[in-house]
């Protein structure tokens, strides 16, 4: 059940968005980070030029500033997240989860790769109930991660899911996350996290200013 305004499907929306009245200048530019499902680029008339750009760039350069980049391997929760950007992150070491049913239970697992005494950060697109990347992270403590870190493009969090994301203040992995980057594509999710560990803001600014060449 959609909440009264949303727009109903990906399909709608870019439908909506290759309405945009051509300028004098030609299609409108529509820079789209991380689109959610790949097929979704298609969706999009001749009216606009949309850019696909990624929120990665800023997550590498953010991993190079730690005092344990040597030690990262990337996480990916599920195989469609490890689609989207493993190219991106390739020399990372890796490690890939899926959810596995028990009884009644979707319980997430270790698919491949090897979490022991490595800073781990949990990569995907986006965030809503956060209930996959706790699992996720649960995970990766019992298997031996020294940290867990997570970052997404996308901070959606509805009602205030964001709150079930504790820094980890010491006690380990299974308590809280080093780290959880997200950008600010999300301003009311970026208000309401800013001053708040393990939340870290990465601005798209300066990757918006590229793809647009301003």
């Amino acid at each position: 059940m959609e909440d009264e305004g949303d727009v109903a499907t990906a399909f709608t929306l870019a439908r909506i968005l290759s309405n945009i009245p051509i300028s004098r200048g030609g299609p409108s530019s529509l820079v789209i980070f991380d689109i959610h499902a790949l097929q979704e680029r298609f969706y999009f008339g001749d009216s606009v030029l949309p850019c696909f750009e990624s929120g990665i760039s800023l997550l590498k350069s953010r991993l190079q500033e730690l005092p344990d980049s040597d030690n990262i391997t990337i996480a990916f929760p599920d195989d469609g997240a490890w689609k989207r950007f493993y190219k991106q992150l390739q020399h990372f070491p890796m490690i890939v989860c899926n959810k596995v049913r028990e009884g009644e239970q979707r319980i997430v697992r270790i698919k491949e790769g090897d979490a022991r005494g490595r800073h781990v950060v949990i990569v995907d697109d986006l965030v809503q109930s956060g209930g996959t990347l706790i699992e996720c992270q649960k995970v990766l403590a019992v298997h031996g991660a020294a940290k867990v870190s997570a970052y997404v493009t996308h901070g959606i969090f509805p009602n205030k899911s964001w709150e079930k994301f504790q820094p980890d203040n010491g006690d380990g992995p299974e308590h809280g996350l080093s780290h959880f980057w997200i950008t600010d594509s999300c301003p009311l999710t970026v208000n309401a996290v800013k001053d708040r560990r393990p939340f870290e803001i990465l601005s798209l600014a300066g990757p918006i200013a590229s793809a647009l060449q301003i």
